[in-house]
């Protein structure tokens, strides 16, 4: 069984959006830039197909391709993450195996939120899952928008029978006094990611999480605020966040929203040729689409000024 004594990764992972072409088919050369565009960046890992990678809007085969093609295109750069998402345990399981065998590094899983669950059910169906790849890290996500995620207790409880469970990823506010329980209870053996595009980065650093996981397109700036917080440079890493934030702010206000932000800032960046999403897709009126092109300007502007290099 792998020991959890070590955390590998660290800083940023981005999530690798699902770029598709004008007949919303997986476009394989666009993921291979965007896979690219991860490892210039700096970041040690990526993940997808996640909430951020359309997965709900694609066939288990398809996501299954994503991997495989995410693998090979990363090549050992930089470690895939492959998200095995169902709100059947049976299936996930399938899809974690079959991620294991094309090659996935790590193994990520959303806790089930489609109707409310008592965490006797949950932990059932998270012991199961991550005990069905036991050479595997795993990765839990859980984002609850009817209430708190889980628990310490649970963490705790979830991390002495699993050795295994390695990475944690959270996604509410105000988290900051249970991401410092969640870090005591585990000896710090469990690696604590901040999700929600980044948002609570800079509160939640100085706490020790071991990472934030946003959007691709910001990654490598949010690479450099990361560290720059986390060695103690704090005033040049508030600087480069509040220049970014309007963008993460503005598009994390709907998810269908932020798809298309995020591909519009690709597509501004040269990295993809369109922000096409799968129907359904968020239809953006005029107003919405001069905003972003001027957030991602600002973006751009940011870009050419040098103060993301991360020498």
């Amino acid at each position: 069984m792998l020991s959890r004594n070590n955390v590998e990764l660290r800083g940023v992972v981005p999530i690798i959006p699902t770029p598709f072409d004008e007949n919303e088919e997986i476009d394989a050369a666009s993921l291979d830039r965007l896979i690219d565009f991860a490892v210039t960046a700096g970041v040690q890992a990526a993940c997808l197909p996640a909430y951020a990678s359309e997965f709900y809007k694609l066939a288990d085969e398809e996501r299954l391709m994503l991997v495989q093609m995410a693998v090979n295109r990363a090549a050992g750069r930089i470690k895939i993450i492959a998200q095995s998402n169902h709100p059947s345990l049976k299936i996930a399981i399938k899809l974690a195996r079959e991620n294991v065998q094309a090659g996935a590094d790590i193994i990520s899983l959303a806790v089930p939120r489609i109707f409310n669950l008592p965490e006797p059910a949950i932990m059932e169906y998270l012991t199961k899952f991550i005990q069905s790849v036991p050479e595997t890290p795993v990765l839990i996500q859980d984002f609850n928008p009817g209430g708190a995620s889980i628990s310490v207790s649970f963490i705790r409880e979830l991390a002495a029978k699993c050795p295994n469970f390695k990475y944690l990823k959270l996604e509410e506010p105000l988290s900051a006094e249970k991401f410092s329980a969640i870090i005591k209870a585990t000896n710090g053996e469990v690696g604590l990611f901040e999700g929600w595009g980044g948002l609570y980065m800079l509160e939640l650093i100085p706490v020790g999480i071991t990472g934030v996981m946003p959007g691709l397109a910001v990654a490598d700036i949010l690479q450099k605020v990361f560290y720059l917080r986390q060695y103690g440079d704090h005033d040049k890493a508030f600087d480069l966040f509040e220049k970014v934030m309007p963008q993460i702010f503005f598009s994390l206000q709907n998810m269908e929203l932020f798809h298309y932000a995020e591909k519009e800032l690709l597509v501004a960046r040269g990295i993809l040729t369109n922000s096409i999403s799968r129907k359904a897709a968020y239809i953006p009126d005029a107003s919405t689409i001069a905003y972003i092109k001027e957030l991602n300007s600002r973006i751009l502007n940011l870009l050419s000024t040098g103060d993301v290099d991360m020498a």
